[in-house]
């Protein structure tokens, strides 16, 4: 895959087992409105809270996360989807070796 997806290009966004626990965080697509990044968080990765700008998406693809808005902690398995305003305060934890699809709107200048 080159340094980002070409429109109509098709990706393969789950990895493989075995490249799961080395696996890096890639910038797929970003324009002046989205960006979609492949997330990858290692079984015991915190990412402490933080906020974005815009609203943002995420989509676990592989493993298990603690995905903490605010005060209350959701678990995401393969296939749930949670959503976000902008300026959401969020943080998440690998308990598993996990890739995530998250996809951040910025907002209008």
């Amino acid at each position: 895959m080159s340094e980002q997806v070409a429109a109509g290009e098709v990706v393969r966004l789950p990895l493989p087992e075995s490249e799961l626990a080395q696996a890096k965080t890639k910038a797929l697509v970003k324009t002046e409105h989205f960006e979609s990044i492949r997330l990858c968080i290692p079984a015991g990765k915190t990412i402490p809270p933080h906020k974005a700008k815009g609203p943002i998406t995420v989509q676990c693809l592989q493993g298990k996360v603690n995905f903490n808005v605010g005060e209350v902690e959701n678990s995401l398995d393969p296939g749930d989807w949670l959503y976000l305003e902008a300026e959401q305060l969020h943080s998440l934890e690998g308990v598993e070796h996990s890739t995530l699809l998250l996809t951040l709107f910025f907002p209008r200048q």
